[in-house]
């Protein structure tokens, strides 16, 4: 039996703009989820949302992590 490879999560935050979140999911091997989230700030402390995610190998999901990061700031004017 082959062992299956763990998958990571990388939470997209809130606001993310959907051109970034086709742009990794065209370029990266992530799969789009959605993740139950507990939330701890201001008024929503304890609340849980379902936020969406990309899901895939670790060292894939965090070069997806780096390239969201970068589109995010062109994308707001702060490259």
């Amino acid at each position: 039996m082959a062992e299956e490879e763990e998958l990571f999560d990388l939470v997209i935050p809130p606001g993310v703009p959907r051109s970034v979140i086709r742009a990794i999911i065209q370029k990266y091997d992530v799969e789009l989820v959605e993740r139950s989230q507990p939330l701890y700030y201001a008024n929503m402390s304890g609340d849980v949302r379902d936020l969406l995610a990309f899901r895939g190998k670790k060292e894939v999901v965090l070069e997806a992590e780096k390239e969201m990061r970068t589109l995010v700031l062109a994308f707001i004017g702060e490259d």
